[in-house]
């Protein structure tokens, strides 16, 4: 599968912005996808893991809960990330990510995930 992140861009805090992850190939929905950032100067970091359809709840990272939505449309092979409230700490370049099989306790791993798509920059202004 192949994933295309797209949506960044530069909001002052307290404001929104819809990441999109396009993917190719395969249907989205056969997949654990997740976000990850990775901000000036830190390593990666997770963001939130939606798994395959089926009622699974999304898993988010303690910072984000509350002001980040994960959501899929299966009919456009596409997840986003809607974030709100944002904050100047959450600047970084956002990818998404994809793998056929994660089990639950590697989700924050991004080791466990196979397919990457380029990252899309996210700048939050004070």
């Amino acid at each position: 599968v192949q994933l295309q992140a797209s949506g960044g861009g530069l909001v002052q805090a307290g404001g929104s912005l819809r990441l999109s992850c396009v993917a190719s190939g395969r249907p989205l929905n056969r997949y654990v996808t997740g976000w990850f950032r990775r901000a000036p100067g830190k390593e990666r970091e997770f963001v939130v893991a939606l798994k395959y359809s089926g009622g699974y709840p999304p898993k988010y990272e303690d910072s984000v809960k509350g002001r980040f939505t994960i959501s899929r449309d299966n009919a456009k092979n596409t997840v986003y990330l809607q974030m709100d409230s944002l904050r100047p700490e959450d600047t970084a370049v956002y990818y998404c990510a994809a793998d056929p099989s994660v089990i639950s306790s590697n989700l924050r791993a991004e080791t466990a995930y196979a397919y990457w798509g380029l990252g899309t920059q996210v700048t939050v202004s004070s």
